[in-house]
């Protein structure tokens, strides 16, 4: 693999065990807590990188549909911190297993987003990363307010 893509999986990587560090030991229950009525409980967040994730890196970057269904994954329910940990580390071997197809020069190769917007498999995969690493920061203060409560 390019050292490019080896450095960019050991960066999602690290947000991944923080967003495995956020959830650890938690009950399902509180996985489920909503801090606010429109706010996403832990296990939505978890369930919503892996999806956004697979998506924007397997189905438009390499062209591997997953046939995801965004929606559903904002109803997440009754997963554990071990399921929700283990659909962290199968989609981070997925990404690792899509960065190992792809050159330096796949970065620049155009791609179109299901609503028609035109991006590039570079953009894909920033996009991917700022994307996990907001919702992490909404899982670490999540489980901030849920410790502050118990």
């Amino acid at each position: 693999m390019e050292q490019f893509y080896t450095n960019y999986l050991e960066r999602l990587q690290r947000l991944h065990d923080d967003a495995k560090a956020a959830i650890e030991g938690m009950s399902v229950q509180s996985l489920e807590y909503q801090p606010v009525s429109d706010a996403n409980s832990l296990s939505v967040l978890v369930v919503h990188i892996a999806g956004a994730e697979r998506f924007w890196i397997g189905d438009v970057a390499i062209k591997d549909p997953s046939n995801r269904n965004r929606d559903s994954e904002f109803r997440a329910a009754g997963l554990s911190a071990t399921d929700l940990a283990n659909r962290l580390d199968a989609n981070l071997s997925y990404i690792q297993q899509a960065l190992e197809s792809l050159s330096l020069q796949d970065l620049e190769q155009p791609r179109n987003t299901p609503d028609n917007r035109r991006v590039t498999v570079g953009w894909c995969l920033a996009h991917t990363l700022a994307h996990t690493a907001n919702h992490v920061g909404h899982m670490q203060l999540t489980r901030q307010l849920i410790s502050k409560e118990e």
